[in-house]
């Protein structure tokens, strides 16, 4: 009888630690959505830093193609084989044209092709490709008998791997601009261009050019394709742009100025790169903004990938970590007019004055922008008191237009609360939020909206990366524990979509060779790009939206860091869908029950799409998809309306049911 009970106590006992031990399911209350989810909610954000724009996106191949470098012929290397003076000067005509003053004069005497020439060295070298066509230009004045221009594309060697001969048509001393293209006959990442001058007399050059033929849509003159892909992949709902701290300037004489970046190329006026300066320890006395990449291509950009437009400007304020400076009130009336004539310039019918200057551009229809920012990371007094001029200027002629607010540079502090607070007070449309902070602040911080105001400003997570070390440091890694640790975050800016309708990680493009600011989205060389784990991460969420915030509860709360577990839950209305995320940052495999609740019916075979690897893995050029998601199908329960996980130590999942 003794052994009888023994044994009876045993199996209660063990049947009751067995249910101690099984969690209770996680429940998703389908029949009741909590909030909309915005089409805007994930975005991407580009600034023209670690050689975004020149060097990267804008697809040009020649650096400092107009000569207007603070040294006149950095990136230019003279080829000769005797010296003579003066054959190769750069004048300057600044009384005449102050966006493009200056320009080369080569004087030739009996030249031959070898005897004196200009070797271009592009960006970090010019990435080449075997078989493409380049189109070389050039805008030229002579007189007298005409200077033949020899291009040769080279390789690391100095090998000719391609080769055009360009003969000036006009020499009736006037500007003309002319055209040759060729084929490569090697791939070369570290290519370069030389010219080499035949005949007898002088030319003039300005606007040296090089584009290969496959750019993004085919444009003459336009971007970089693979990476512009990269942006497409993510079919993100707003562009950001051109910044970032280059919209604020290292003084107002370096802000950016959208009215001078539309227009020819050759009316664009250049500026240095604030980031040419930034960082002591990642100098880069090369980077210069010659706005190829203008705001005409960047609203065009956002258009060709189905997003919405969000550029910011300058409120009067320059870089407070810099130069501080700022525009008196009484002359803030330009900045203010910069950003009427922009929605103008976007939105405005052909007859309107800037709406004339877009259609002659080639974009006769409206870009129909609804938003902008005002200002990037400003703060204090200074910053409330410039934002209310441009806030009732903009209201008054455009009441339904958006405006989004800085709230400074981080994510609390007396900065933040006193913008916060004023911000609020003005019924601010979006509040722009930065946070670049160490994996652990992610992770405490995914219920950081659960408490806002669910009636009050918006907020627009403008800026955020997870930073495994010091920022711009070489040893702060894009690490898979960085993008998981994003991706528990993002589980929160989901469940509170009534709260966050943006968000958009920074910065979005590094080149290996010319980075200041490390981590990054995607890195890219002067031939191939790829994503790193938080690439993955940001697109999974692009692409796994949902139009409707489910209630994603275990015991009642919200998953926000229980057992290491951060989830959330989503409706897609277009296609039935239940989306479910789930982060497991947990050094342990964790099994969970996930039960759906107010579902009639659903289809037993749904979708399960998964990112796992070591916390320390990075992607790289070798090794491209190595952190990335894997798909795969998985049963549900269709009778009890119950799916189980076992969820991968450090591992990220995304499952789509499918309602019937």
């Amino acid at each position: 009888m003794n052994r009888i009970i023994k044994t009876v106590s045993l199996f209660v006992a063990t049947t009751l630690l067995a249910q101690a031990q099984t969690p209770n399911p996680i429940k998703v209350n389908v029949a009741q959505p909590v909030s909309e989810i915005q089409p805007t909610m994930w975005g991407i954000f580009f600034e023209d830093i670690n050689l975004g724009a020149d060097g990267g996106i804008y697809a040009e191949l020649v650096k400092n193609r107009s000569f207007e470098f603070q040294k006149p012929l950095m990136g230019w290397k003279i080829e000769r084989k005797t010296f003579h003076e003066g054959e190769v000067l750069i004048q300057n005509r600044a009384d005449k044209n102050t966006a493009n003053p200056r320009f080369v004069s080569v004087k030739v005497e009996n030249a031959q092709k070898g005897d004196l020439g200009l070797t271009n060295e592009g960006f970090r070298g010019m990435g080449i490709k075997n078989g493409l066509r380049y189109d070389f230009s050039v805008m030229y004045r002579q007189s007298g008998s005409p200077v033949k221009v020899h291009a040769e594309l080279l390789d690391a060697k100095g090998q000719v791997i391609g080769e055009g001969t360009l003969t000036p048509s006009q020499t009736d001393g006037q500007w003309h601009r002319q055209a040759v293209s060729f084929n490569a006959k090697a791939t070369e990442a570290k290519g370069k261009l030389r010219l080499w001058f035949e005949g007898n007399g002088q030319i003039d050059l300005d606007m040296i050019s090089l584009f290969p033929e496959d750019t993004w849509k085919g444009r003459p003159g336009g971007m970089r394709a693979d990476m512009i892909q990269k942006l497409a992949d993510l079919k993100p709902g707003f562009i950001r742009f051109p910044g970032g701290c280059i919209v604020e300037g290292f003084d107002l004489n370096n802000r950016y100025q959208w009215k001078k970046t539309i227009g020819p190329i050759e009316e664009r006026q250049l500026i240095m790169n604030r980031w040419n300066i930034e960082f002591a320890h990642r100098p880069a006395p090369d980077y210069f903004q010659t706005f190829g990449l203008g705001f005409f291509e960047y609203l065009q950009l956002a258009e060709d990938i189905g997003s919405e437009a969000l550029p910011i400007l300058n409120c009067g304020m320059a870089c407070q970590f810099n130069s501080a400076e700022v525009v008196p009130m009484d002359q803030l009336e330009p900045y203010v007019q910069d950003a009427l004539d922009l929605i103008e310039f976007a939105n405005g019918d052909i007859n309107t004055t800037w709406g004339k200057v877009r259609a002659q551009m080639g974009h006769p229809a409206p870009f129909n922008l609804k938003m902008m920012g005002v200002g990037n990371e400003n703060w204090g007094p200074q910053y409330i008191e410039r934002l209310k001029v441009f806030t009732k200027a903009i209201k008054a002629k455009y009441p339904n237009f958006k405006l989004i607010n800085s709230s400074g540079t981080d994510p609390n502090g007396d900065r933040f609360d006193y913008l916060n607070k004023e911000l609020r007070a003005m019924n601010a449309d979006f509040i722009d939020e930065h946070y670049y902070r160490a994996p652990e602040w992610f992770l405490k911080n995914a219920g950081r909206y659960d408490s806002y105001d669910r009636n009050g400003s918006k907020v627009f997570a403008g800026e955020y990366a997870s930073h495994t070390n010091n920022g711009a440091s070489a040893s702060n890694r894009n690490t898979w524990r960085a993008a998981l640790s994003e991706a528990a975050f993002m589980t929160g800016l989901e469940r509170n979509a009534a709260v966050v309708q943006m968000a958009s990680y920074a910065p979005l493009f590094a080149h290996v060779d010319g980075w200041q600011w490390n981590p990054d989205l995607i890195w890219v060389d002067n031939l191939q790009s790829f994503g790193t784990p938080s690439y993955y991460v940001q697109q999974l969420y692009s692409l796994n939206r949902g139009t409707h915030v489910l209630s994603m509860t275990q015991n009642n709360q919200p998953l926000i860091g229980q057992d290491s577990l951060y989830a959330s839950a989503s409706w897609d209305k277009a296609s039935n869908e239940i989306i479910l995320k789930i982060a497991n940052n947990n050094s342990q495999a964790q099994v969970r029950e996930i039960q759906l609740d107010g579902v009639k019916k659903l289809d037993p075979n749904a979708k399960l799409i998964v990112m796992q690897s070591d916390p320390n893995s990075v992607n790289t050029f070798e090794e491209a998809l190595k952190v990335s998601p894997s798909e795969k199908k998985i049963v549900v329960n269709a009778k009890t309306k119950k799916v189980s996980l076992e969820l991968a130590p450090y591992s990220f999942y995304v499952v789509r049911i499918k309602t019937l």
